[in-house]
């Protein structure tokens, strides 16, 4: 299965970046082999609005099932929502603790936002 990260670097051992829209990086990993794809989110870090969406929408077409950061927004939510992605937050550590704790059914499942936009 496929899984996205938020990451502040570009591979397994950079640290988890908490904000979902505005993080640099959004690792995409194959929890069955460990193989991984980066996402450069610069644009959408230092946007002005719609951050959040835009990242969202930018991993919707990859296959990834199940999200992981620290802090996810209102309106990302619902994009990942409608989009039948999952949601996982206060992720921490590295990307690759994270993709640990994920196997280890270590995370819950948010049923919401848990911060307010344009955090």
């Amino acid at each position: 299965m496929k899984i996205a990260i938020t990451s502040k670097g570009q591979d397994l051992s950079a640290e988890v970046d908490p904000r979902f829209g505005r993080a640099a990086y959004i690792i995409i990993v194959d929890t069955d082999t460990l193989a991984f794809e980066v996402i450069d989110n610069a644009l959408n870090k230092d946007s002005f609005k719609g951050a959040g969406i835009q990242a969202a929408a930018n991993i919707c077409d990859t296959g990834v099932k199940i999200v992981l950061t620290g802090f996810c927004g209102p309106n990302a939510f619902k994009t990942l929502d409608a989009a039948d992605i999952k949601v996982a937050n206060d992720a921490t550590g590295t990307v690759q603790n994270a993709v640990d704790q994920y196997l280890a059914g270590k995370f819950e499942f948010a049923e919401a936002a848990n911060v307010d936009g344009h955090w």
